[in-house]
């Protein structure tokens, strides 16, 4: 059934060349295919794909759309601060971010956008959740 299956997330992107080159550039993934579509497909860990479909704008929504997890999450937030990512802030009554991170329970998040206005997470998990 499914639960052996690869999965391909598909992303709406206004701009699928500027999609790709911060997907590519900035994030680091490694790009596998452009589709006679034009959707640009990007490897992802265990066998996993990420599809950056050719969308009008606004066609992206108001939540998180992919996370990447992540063992060193300060980490990962100083490299892609680095190569110009600026991570979101909150300060809600029951969601705050110190630092970039919010802490839930067992897992802490940062959230950023691509260049196209999808919402990214990079989260970490305990030691006794991994």
């Amino acid at each position: 059934m499914l639960t052996a299956t690869r999965t391909t997330t598909m992303l709406p992107v206004e701009d699928a060349e500027r999609a790709g080159r911060f997907y590519a550039d900035v994030l680091g993934l490694k790009p596998v295919t452009t589709n006679p579509d034009g959707t640009r497909i990007f490897a992802l860990g265990q066998g996993d794909a990420l599809g950056l479909m050719p969308a009008e704008k606004g066609a992206q929504t108001g939540h998180t759309v992919l996370s990447f997890e992540v063992p060193d999450l300060e980490g990962e937030i100083r490299e892609l601060e680095g190569r110009g990512v600026r991570f979101d802030d909150y300060d809600l009554p029951d969601f705050k971010t110190t630092n970039h991170i919010a802490v839930m329970g067992t897992e802490r998040a940062a959230w950023f956008h691509d260049t196209e206005g999808n919402i990214l997470c990079l989260h970490e998990l305990s030691d006794s959740e991994v």
